[in-house]
């Protein structure tokens, strides 16, 4: 066998090598006996990739400010493990739901580090949040902001940011915008004003400053100015939360901002734009995970129409994005030496023309039995998963240092029916 380390793209977790056979090592373990290990399909995360990026958002803000916050989107990635790596490594964590909080709460994040979004929080939700002593709730409509009112106990005060719509469309995907004129998500900046004079008259809230979001997968960081701009005109406030957003490279082609750039244009902006003494909050999420993780699959069947189709045994399933927006990635046949690819359509095992993972993948003579990985689904793989057609969810698998460690288990048929009351 080859020992030859041949180059293996950015878009692959750190550590990552792969030898003129194409023997595929992640976080130093054989990906062909991980797939043997665990099955397939599998999520595979490297866990000093996760460490690395969470360490150079904290460093890039720690050289640049004295008070910044740096909050995990948990969202992107909610699993126990995940979340209580990303703890230890000092991060703040946004979650979205009950459900994210509890998850969070369980992993070890400290409740004052934790804030709740969400723009349709039920009054269980908000009691919930209270209940905990978070230390943020981002306050998204006037409905929400009388109902928190009222569920905050006289003589306590619960700190609040008011999240704002600039009306700034990044350019991303649609889906994923989410700061425009139109959003679902945050204050009007007619009713941004209502709520803040109403917040400051409040002795129940304590408004801490203001929040906006503009979207996901934004690899121009131009719009943040424009946005900045927009809700600075609404009064000065000891904190602003800038979202998250920062892209990723999804094949070897694309590029996005380095973290260190992406931090210092929203650290600049608030110094140029607010003044100093400021404190600044930021909620990457996809930037930090989505290069840790390798999605395994087995090639079922290869079928020749008007194009090649590959089907694996995974799909829709474990992988929703390329359905939901078009999302693209790449693949490569484990084993095999690169090289003399063909174009063909990689799809996944569901009753859906739509499930189709990577449109014109190039791959080297793909057979049935095929080990297939595909490359930085660490984001929103597992936080989408489902069981369409009855498949169950696959696991999670970490590795490190030549160890690999089961930290989701592969859910099972029996799983399908656990729920069911007779």
């Amino acid at each position: 066998m080859a020992t030859t380390q041949t180059p293996v793209s950015h878009v692959w977790p750190l550590g990552t090598t792969l030898d003129a056979d194409g023997v595929l090592r992640l976080g130093g373990c054989d990906a062909r006996g991980l797939a043997e290990t665990f099955g397939t399909p599998a999520y595979i995360v490297v866990e000093e990739d996760l460490r690395s990026r969470a360490r150079r958002f904290l460093s890039a803000f720690a050289q640049r400010t004295d008070d910044y916050e740096v909050h995990f989107a948990s969202k992107s990635f909610p699993a126990t493990a995940v979340l209580r790596l990303f703890a230890e490594e000092g991060l703040a964590c946004d979650v979205a739901s009950g459900g994210e909080l509890h998850l969070a709460l369980n992993a070890g994040f400290d409740p004052k580090k934790v804030h709740l979004h969400g723009n349709a929080k039920s009054i269980a939700e908000l009691q919930q949040a209270l209940d905990a002593g978070i230390g943020d709730i981002v306050v998204d409509n006037l409905v929400e902001l009388e109902r928190l009112e009222r569920l905050v106990p006289a003589g306590e005060r619960q700190r609040i940011l008011l999240r704002i719509a600039p009306g700034v469309s990044p350019d991303t995907h649609p889906k994923i915008s989410t700061g425009g004129p139109n959003t679902k998500f945050g204050f009007n900046l007619d009713d941004a004003r209502t709520a803040i004079d109403r917040a400051q008259a409040s002795d129940r809230l304590d408004l801490d400053g203001l929040h906006f979001h503009i979207g996901s997968q934004i690899l121009d960081l131009a719009p943040f100015r424009a946005a900045l701009e927009v809700v600075a005109q609404l009064g000065d406030f000891r904190t602003y939360n800038m979202g998250g957003g920062l892209g990723v490279a999804y094949t070897h082609e694309q590029s996005a901002p380095e973290i260190e750039d992406y931090v210092e244009r929203k650290v600049s902006l608030m110094r140029e734009i607010l003044g100093e003494g400021k404190r600044i909050a930021d909620e990457p999420g996809r930037a930090l995970v989505a290069h840790s993780t390798v999605t395994l699959y087995t090639v079922e069947s290869v079928k020749h129409n008007v194009v090649d189709y590959v089907a694996v045994d995974g799909g829709m399933s474990d992988n929703l994005r390329p359905m939901l927006y078009d999302a693209r990635y790449e693949a490569i046949v484990v084993g095999r030496p690169p090289g003399g690819s063909t174009a063909v359509h990689l799809a996944g095992k569901h009753c859906e023309s739509s499930d189709i993972l990577i449109a014109g993948a190039d791959l080297p003579d793909p057979r049935p039995g095929d080990l297939i990985a595909v490359p930085v689904t660490g984001a929103y793989g597992h936080a989408m998963a489902n069981n369409y057609n009855g498949q169950p969810r696959p696991p999670l698998v970490f590795v490190g240092d030549g160890e690999a460690r089961a930290v989701v288990r592969r859910e099972t048929y029996e799983d399908l029916t656990r729920r069911d009351l007779p």
